[in-house]
């Protein structure tokens, strides 16, 4: 892959080149935001101090902390201001790329059982993980630059948000005492993520599997560890083994499309009833709850979503980048490709800028005026569609634009 930049932002660092971001969710502690800032000497200090309150040795964290420094890059990367404006089209034809779908069949042979391990001890396909992890790193070719320890200490030691790095950075450590990381030359990327599936250090203590039976957990250079760790981690965030996570569906031309939308499920067989479609024909999982999602409107590629669908969306936040990689994941498991049809034509900048002042000016929280089509902006796109009469399905175009 070739991205790298903070989950909220995939497609500014999808062109910059670099990796995708936090592939795991960054849950905020609920206890006191630790000390930040100051001098660095008594700051690591206080890092010490903590690790060995939990039990480790003073010998590792001196070794973890050796030589460790604020790295500016890590800071201006923190303080970026990203941009995602690609489409879903876009997004997805450029990630899910014929050259990545071989390149990801090729790996699905060559870890045929650890893959099969994975599926019987954590109910995960092989499919799911191989598409994450050809998303995240192009399946370990690119996995960052960033020194890890010293991209730690920079962001527990800036007080922005030090209560997600800080505990991070203390895993960290652990790692080191384990002999699982060299904090003087492992890199990854600039948040912290490590390895080929881009993890963060506490989920690598609490998920971690030797999978090649060495005695350590290498999910930066061993291929087996890095597919049944994330596989452990994708079972630990709740995902349902047997079950379907995105579907591609045709539409009917007449369609309820304000019931559409990320939140808005009802059970399969309801949409089923309204005439939506599967593609592979598989309806036996109508009981349970489906989103019907269009990412760019009622004219442009359908699907249906399940609760392990809710698992990417933890993954990461972006709606773009978590369709595309669940359908990168329906293709490693036999799906053809999507229907590509032809969408209505959306808005530019400077016209989804004009429609945010319009629709904030209704009444409706879109967030900042920015030009991106967030979910905040979708939902208010939605609900002004129903209101003026328009088939609602969330996807803002010209006609809107000039009705309200």
């Amino acid at each position: 892959m070739s991205f790298l930049d903070s989950r909220s932002f995939v497609l500014a660092a999808l062109i910059a080149g670099g990796l995708t971001a936090p592939a795991f969710a960054q849950t905020p502690s609920t206890s006191p935001a630790p000390a930040c800032g100051g001098d660095l000497t008594a700051f690591l200090a206080g890092v010490k101090q903590e690790a060995i309150s939990k039990g480790i040795p003073a010998s590792a964290v001196d070794e973890a902390l050796a030589g460790a420094q604020i790295d500016q890059k890590v800071l201006s990367r923190d303080r970026a201001q990203g941009v995602f404006r690609q489409t879903f089209l876009e997004f997805s034809q450029r990630t899910v790329s014929q050259a990545r779908l071989d390149i990801g069949r090729q790996k699905l042979k060559q870890l045929a059982d650890v893959f099969s391990r994975a599926e019987n001890e954590f109910g995960v396909p092989a499919g799911v993980i191989t598409a994450f992890w050809g998303m995240e790193t192009d399946f370990g070719a690119v996995q960052g630059d960033f020194n890890t320890r010293n991209a730690l200490v920079t962001l527990s030691h800036d007080c922005r948000r030090p209560e997600l790095f800080r505990p991070q950075l203390i895993a960290l450590i652990e790692m080191v005492q384990h002999g699982d990381l060299n904090p003087s030359t492992n890199t990854g990327a600039w948040a912290g993520e490590i390895g080929q599936v881009q993890m963060l250090p506490e989920d690598i203590i609490a998920q971690g599997v030797d999978g090649d039976n060495s005695g350590h957990i290498d999910v930066k250079g061993n291929a087996p560890d890095a597919v049944l760790t994330a596989a452990k981690f994708i079972q630990s965030m709740g995902w349902k083994k047997g079950e379907p996570w995105i579907q591609e569906v045709t539409l009917p031309e007449n369609l309820p499309f304000e019931k559409s939308g990320l939140g808005n499920e009802i059970p399969a067989s309801e949409w089923f009833s309204y005439g939506v479609t599967p593609r592979d024909g598989d309806t036996k999982f109508g009981n349970l709850p489906a989103a019907l999602i269009l990412p760019q409107g009622r004219k442009g590629p359908a699907f249906l979503t399940y609760p392990n669908f809710g698992i990417y969306l933890q993954w990461n936040q972006s709606f773009i980048y978590t369709t595309s990689a669940a359908y990168f994941a329906t293709r490693l498991t036999g799906a053809p490709p999507y229907q590509k049809t032809t969408p209505e034509q959306g808005l530019d900048v400077e016209a989804m800028k004009q429609l945010q002042t319009k629709l904030d000016a209704h009444g409706h929280d879109v967030g900042k005026i920015d030009g991106i089509l967030g979910s905040g902006t979708r939902q208010a796109v939605q609900k002004e569609q129903a209101r003026l009469g328009m088939p609602a399905d969330g996807w803002p175009t010209q006609a809107l634009l000039q009705a309200l």
